[in-house]
């Protein structure tokens, strides 16, 4: 895609996201409410299947144009987070689904008729242990019946469909730790009292996540995405999808950040001049400007990589964890500019302040990055 393409992308995500603007999200984040009508507008614009090839509805673009899109969203001032799902899960529908099951979610889902915007993956006894799950799917007929727990599972409950990862193969039954785990899509409505219960969890952020509990749910046989026991290959390639999309998204609260600052350092006038016009305040901002520009360029970067279908695992674990850890600093700069202003609701930093300090954790722990960094592209001793 030429850059002006590009840029129109951009100029059509602001001029949607203008018109929901931060109060919208404000008072959202202040109820625990969902912006169905802002995702619903995002989707009819082509912009939440971005992703999907044309012969399935979408548009046929690649990792660059979404995460052009989910950076836009969050330099707005609005919460990517309720709906960045929808790009990079159902990449592992398209990877690695049958093409009957390509032709009856991607349509669909381009249109807007279905959502999947769940993964199904972390436990809470294993966290980011991922190869040491416990959930188990045991094929009985034409369906597989799954046991087990999942938590800080997203947007769940505003989705209709969910990937979920379980053990279909004893871990002491395996030759590799990476065998033995595959891949569902399960319906969410139709299991929710059928063997799905859903708990919602009170959180720092307005995130929608929640603990599952299975019992017993029975999932059709012909619901499984590529081979039984290739599960975890399966959720790789959404894995890498998901680091770039998020690295984009704190480029825009970095941004978004920077923009407030500077704007802010620039009319608030202290002893009778701008406080922007103080090096111990201008210093601050320019870094972090500095900061997420070079990000930005490691975002792009690993985008590139995978629309080119290359390797880029270290890439986009490495554009996430510098574009998370840009975006924090850039968000602690614009609190200590704006003072006391800061914590006041009505100047909404202090939400996206709250919003982006997530993704240091999740989807994957900063130290964890730091490890597979070491051991795979510096070939050190494995840690663990």
């Amino acid at each position: 895609m030429q850059a002006n393409d590009l840029a129109e992308i951009r100029l059509a995500v602001r001029q949607l996201c203008a018109q929901y603007g931060e109060d919208y999200w404000l008072e959202l984040d202040r109820n625990n409410g969902y912006p169905t009508d802002f995702v619903e507008e995002l989707t009819k614009s082509g912009f939440l299947g971005i992703l999907i090839p044309e012969e399935y509805g979408g548009a046929g673009l690649g990792v660059v144009e979404a995460a052009a899109v989910m950076e836009e969203v969050c330099r707005s001032g609005a919460h990517a987070g309720v709906c960045h799902a929808q790009m990079y899960v159902m990449g592992s529908v398209l990877r690695h689904g049958s093409e009957q099951q390509k032709r009856a979610y991607l349509p669909k889902i381009a249109k807007g008729e279905l959502r999947l915007q769940s993964f199904g993956v972390t436990e809470p006894t294993t966290g980011t242990d991922t190869l040491s799950l416990k959930t188990t799917a045991v094929k009985k007929g034409d369906v597989y019946v799954v046991n087990g727990q999942k938590v800080w599972i997203s947007r769940i409950q505003h989705s209709d469909l969910m990937l979920l990862l379980a053990r279909t193969t004893p871990l002491d039954q395996i030759a590799k730790k990476t065998d033995g785990l595959s891949t569902f899509i399960v319906d969410v409505k139709q299991a929710e009292g059928s063997g799905l219960e859903i708990r919602p969890i009170e959180s720092m952020i307005n995130h929608h996540s929640c603990e599952l509990f299975f019992d017993d749910l029975e999932v059709p046989a012909e619901n499984i995405i590529g081979e039984e026991g290739q599960g975890f290959r399966v959720i790789l390639d959404g894995m890498n999808a998901e680091r770039i999309l998020i690295a984009a998204e704190c480029v825009g609260d970095g941004r978004y950040f920077v923009d407030k600052a500077a704007a802010y350092a620039r009319e608030r006038v202290v002893f009778n001049r701008p406080i922007g016009q103080n090096q111990g305040v201008q210093f601050p901002i320019a870094r972090a400007y500095a900061d997420i520009e070079a990000a930005a360029l490691m975002v792009e970067h690993a985008a590139r990589l995978f629309d080119a279908g290359e390797n880029c695992g270290a890439e986009a674990n490495i554009a996430k964890m510098l574009a998370s850890e840009a975006s924090w600093r850039a968000g602690d700069i614009c609190m200590q500019t704006h003072g006391g202003f800061a914590f006041a609701k009505e100047y909404h930093i202090e939400r996206k302040f709250r919003e982006t300090r997530l993704y240091q954790i999740a989807p994957i722990s900063t130290n964890l990055i730091l490890s597979y960094v070491a051991e795979r592209v510096l070939n050190l001793p494995r840690s663990y």
